[in-house]
């Protein structure tokens, strides 16, 4: 191998053979750099240093590393190193590269957050404390003389707060710190110190509110946006309010719900958040709120052709200081950029970095960064990752659900401690996870939507990259570890507007008779192992034609036979010790790590725990058929025939269950989007086209036009051939040509057309030629319809 020593490191040849990077040097050779001209400043930059540690020849380089070298240079893939062992080249795959740079300690992987460009941000970034409250926090009992206020107009209010409408009908662009243009006022400004009116604000991450119309002192009907660039999903708020009043009790009243029922009925309270609290006593989030009460409101919207009503959801607060700053939200918030806090945290911990590694598996419609973790041990020869099977779990797919993230942020806290178990999930699996699906719905504060005003998790089977990238990506990534591995498991992490606990539904197996009821192991292990959260009795395994499109059912059609949605409710738990109470930040979490230990006990060597809870199964759903035939009165039944008596003890499951009796029910899941169609701006594109296009008369219609006009021809024939005749007697033969209407091509008058040959209308007494005063006829008449044809 020649040698570099002696050369310097901004000389062409420190460069390695790659056509960008010859590129490179000459275009920067332009600006002076490689000629010698700027060798001293270039000498010293840091930056050009950091640049010719990536792409230049290292120098002085000993015997083994010159091997090492020579060998990795032959080597035809960039993904293989060589090394001599024993003096022997043994092959490798390098350690996958950085797909980002590390530029700025205080970002570290990550990116500032883009929003849609004419959106305009107030707050770049608000920081909270994850504290969870020292004590439990019980449901709303309601005393039934709660209040239901009538909702007042528009116009008898006094708008406090408003943000303006976008001005495109869907997404164009994106940009970071969104609008480029001035901050507009959006708040109403206070007449002095003893203004006690309320200034609210939701141009920060997250933030969901569209107007404030105060109808008091101390009342005031808010306003949800809707998901950005649709009509509907109002569920998530996330807004702040300032100028409060210490001791004073204020209404709170949110009008445009679209649900009919909520969980608000069932003793949930909004979260609150006071800045105040947090700097004295030390508090984060809490359920606060009372005289909480969810209602039709007698405001309406329309649905198609028909109206329906708005639900509104009212509550009053107290606040406890004077000039606080708080924040009310439906459910704990979690942003893009405390995911990307915590995944810099990660990057910088030496020992978590060694079996987890941060890549970018795609960008967001809007530019954002999706993150893909990958979590094993690291290589080793006694333990190699070949016979290693994966899991994968993804969540924030609707990115109002932040539940989903704080289950998330529990897993990875389990999977990355030090715990013996931790470190026996790492061995044994490779776990594939994506902690943010759709970042910019997070990001504007949507409920359920990404910028393209649909529903993520109702478009596992489209093909439309450039509208849905994260999804394909995602979809990509699992079909690719599914050739490479078995998928032992896929889970979507989810909230529940409607339910209590937590659950999961699943995607029951009738085809294999071997493997029926396996697919409810898991969450039947789950529910043993975490019974004050989770309840297995509410949990669904119908497959449902509406949902086909969602990543469970698609994940499990591709193979994975535990295909997942684990749903945890807004508010709180029904069973077990937390019962009648809210969860909180840390009962989220600990779900995460009750879904890791319950992944042990279900891939145990040892099958005892499995083959007891199929057992267990096996029971419940003999016991359940038998009382659906209890309640349809029947005593026997008669299966491929032969009588069977089910009053008998040893009542076989297999000849239960081929009396095809039907035990499935509403699986309970959302019905707010089961086919949200197009893209919005297809959808526009196609509305507009559609609008613009001329209505096509059908071959009936045309048909009956062409008869009705014939038999007006041949009525009006004779007045029509003495006017054309009287016409042509005025004309000269020496005009100029004059131009077809229809056809758009020349034509002379009749003698001139035909020659002198054929006698022309003005001269002769015998009916002109056939063909031109009947066809120019015809057209005309046609003409008026927007028909054209020629008569035979």
């Amino acid at each position: 191998m020649p040698s570099y020593k002696g050369r310097d490191a901004c000389e062409p040849s420190s460069f390695a053979s790659n056509p960008y990077d010859d590129f490179m040097k000459k275009h920067l050779s332009y600006y002076g750099y490689y000629t010698g001209r700027n060798r001293e400043r270039t000498k010293t930059s840091p930056l050009f240093n950091d640049f010719n540690r990536t792409h230049g020849y290292q120098l002085g380089s000993s015997e083994e590393e010159d091997k090492q070298q020579d060998a990795n240079t032959d080597a035809k893939s960039k993904q293989l190193e060589y090394r001599f062992e024993d003096g022997r080249l043994v092959s490798r795959l390098r350690e996958p590269r950085q797909l980002f740079a590390i530029t700025n300690p205080t970002l570290g992987p990550q990116q500032l957050p883009r929003w849609p460009a004419e959106l305009e941000v107030a707050i770049e970034r608000i920081k909270h404390s994850f504290n969870s409250p020292p004590t439990k926090e019980p449901f709303y009992i309601k005393c039934g003389q709660e209040l239901q206020p009538t909702l007042v107009s528009l116009e008898e209010g006094r708008t406090v707060f408003e943000l303006q409408n976008l001005s495109s009908p869907f997404f164009l662009h994106s940009r970071v710190g969104g609008s480029k243009s001035e901050l507009k006022q959006a708040s109403v400004e206070l007449n002095g110190p003893n203004d006690s009116t309320l200034q609210f604000e939701s141009r920060f991450e997250s933030g969901n509110l569209a107007k404030a119309v105060q109808i008091d002192e101390f009342s005031y009907e808010l306003w949800l946006r809707n998901d950005l660039y649709t009509n509907k999903h109002t569920q998530w708020f996330y807004f702040q309010i300032k100028n409060t009043r210490k001791g004073q009790k204020y209404r709170f009243t949110i009008c445009n719900f679209m649900k009919s029922n909520s969980l608000y009925n069932d003793g949930m309270k909004p979260c609150y958040y006071s800045e105040k609290d947090n700097k004295t006593m030390g508090l984060g989030w809490r359920r606060m709120g009372s005289d909480i009460t969810y209602y039709k409101s007698n405001y309406s919207y329309a649905s198609g052709k028909t109206e329906r009503p708005y639900y509104a959801l009212t509550f009053t607060q107290t606040m406890s200081h004077d000039n606080d700053v708080i924040y009310l939200a439906h459910c704990y918030p979690y942003t893009y950029s405390d995911l990307q806090s915590y995944l810099n945290d990660m990057v910088e911990d030496e020992k978590k970095s060694k079996f987890c590694k941060l890549r970018i598996l795609t960008r967001s419609l809007a530019g954002n960064l999706v993150y893909l973790l990958t979590i094993t041990s690291p290589y080793n020869e006694q333990q190699p990752t070949v016979g290693k099977k994966a899991v994968v779990v993804t969540a924030r797919v609707h990115p109002g659900e932040t539940n989903g993230s704080w289950m998330m942020k529990g897993l990875l806290d389990y999977l990355m401690g030090e715990s013996a178990d931790a470190k026996l999930l790492r061995d044994t699996f490779i776990f594939k996870i994506v902690p943010m699906l759709n970042p910019d719905g997070v990001i504007v504060g949507n409920y359920r939507c990404s910028l393209a005003g649909r529903d993520l998790n109702r478009n596992y089977k489209t093909q439309l990259t450039d509208s849905y990238p994260t999804i394909i990506s995602a979809k990509t990534m699992i079909k690719k570890l599914l050739l490479e591995r078995e998928v032992v498991l896929y889970c979507d992490l989810h909230g529940h507007s409607r339910k209590q606990n937590v659950f999961i539904y699943g995607c029951e197996n009738r085809m294999d008779k071997s493997k029926r009821l396996h697919e409810r192991i898991f969450p039947a292990m789950l529910g043993k192992n975490c019974p004050d959260k989770f309840a297995f009795d509410e949990c669904s395994f119908k497959v449902q034609k509406g949902k086909e499109g969602t990543g469970r059912i698609v994940m499990w059609n591709m193979g994975i036979a535990n295909s997942f949605t684990m749903e945890a409710t807004f508010c709180g738990s029904s069973v077990g010790n937390k019962k009648s109470c809210h969860f909180n930040m840390k009962d989220f979490e600990s779900m995460g790590y009750h879904f890791c230990d319950t992944l042990l006990d279900y891939c145990d060597p040892d099958k005892t725990k499995y083959d007891t809870v199929l057992s267990e199964l096996e029971n419940e759903l003999r016991s359940q058929i038998l009382k659906k035939f209890a309640r349809l009165g029947k005593t026997n039944i008669v299966v491929n025939g032969k009588t069977v008596d089910l009053l008998s003890s040893n009542v076989n499951l297999e000849e239960l269950l081929a009396a095809s009796v039907d035990l499935s029910e509403d699986d309970g899941g959302s019905d707010s989007s089961v086919s949200d169609g197009l893209p919005v701006n297809i959808e526009y594109m196609q509305n507009k086209a559609k609008a613009q296009r001329k209505k096509t008369l059908s071959k009936k219609e045309r048909d009956k036009l062409k008869k009705a006009a014939a038999q007006r021809l041949f009525m009006q024939n004779g007045s029509r051939v003495s006017s054309a005749s009287s016409r042509h007697e005025n004309c000269h033969h020496n005009q100029p040509l004059m131009r077809d209407k229809l056809h758009g091509h020349s034509r002379r008058c009749l003698s001139a057309r035909h020659g002198s040959d054929i006698p022309s209308p003005a001269c002769s007494d015998k009916v002109p030629y056939r063909g031109d005063t009947e066809r120019s006829a015809w057209r005309h008449e046609l003409y008026r319809h927007q028909v054209i044809v020629d008569p035979v």
